[in-house]
């Protein structure tokens, strides 16, 4: 687990675990190291201090595409998702929104068909002691739990799972697509059966970092922008 972060007077973030603490600016002794600012032999000042969840987050092991955290938080906000609500998260992955619906107190159970991914998220949701029940299995073929708050699909072909969505959600509870393209969006809204889901929105979020600086205050010239359409859906 990182235990600490370091920033040079650069803005470089080093994720700190264990040990002496090197780089070209000189040497940090690991008693040495302590939340504040931090000279090297050189005389160089580091920032110190404690890492957390999302430090250890971003350096999980990855594999395939990760859904962005603006995006997670779009889901996690436009659901009203929190402490014991009941959700099943398929398309696994690396385990990304499993992990940040269990961080909030969701009682999550996640299927991923793929061996390697599945042996990929357990991992990483292990390391980061977070309490996700995982099956290995295809949601194509039936979602076994009940009663669900939520049900998030990061698949290719979703409209598959609109059967199965239905018998396991709650009334009133969503069910979240995440889609890449525009095509796939228009494909589940066609096989949405209006007596049965409600269609709730479909949005993208954009976002746009800015510098600041003292007074030198301006929007950065990069705006990340679209990672994927999310399909809000609720059960009637």
């Amino acid at each position: 687990m990182i235990k600490k972060i370091i920033i040079d007077n650069d803005g470089n973030t080093y994720y700190y675990k264990s040990g002496d603490f090197s780089t070209k600016n000189g040497t940090i002794k690991e008693k040495d190291i302590q939340n504040g600012l931090v000279k090297t032999q050189l005389g160089k000042e580091f920032i110190v201090f404690d890492a957390n969840f999302i430090d250890n987050f971003t350096k999980i092991k990855r594999g395939p595409a990760l859904m962005h955290p603006k995006d997670v938080g779009c889901i996690i906000t436009t659901t009203g998702v929190g402490v014991g609500s009941k959700v099943v998260d398929a398309g696994t992955g690396q385990g990304g929104l499993s992990s940040f619906l269990a961080r909030i107190g969701c009682k999550v159970t996640s299927y991923e068909k793929s061996p390697e991914f599945f042996e990929l998220s357990k991992n990483n949701i292990s390391n980061l002691k977070l309490k996700v029940t995982l099956k290995n299995k295809d949601i194509y073929e039936g979602i076994s739990e009940k009663n669900l708050d939520l049900i998030t699909l990061d698949l290719l072909e979703p409209w598959k799972v609109l059967d199965h969505a239905y018998n396991s959600l709650k009334s009133g509870g969503f069910l979240v697509a995440y889609l890449p393209t525009i095509t796939q969006v228009i494909q589940l809204s066609t096989n949405l059966d209006k007596n049965k889901f409600y269609l709730w929105k479909v949005s993208e979020t954009i976002e746009r970092k800015w510098y600041s600086d003292g007074l030198k205050v301006r929007p950065e010239n990069m705006i990340l922008g679209h990672t994927a359409f999310i399909f809000f859906a609720r059960k009637i």
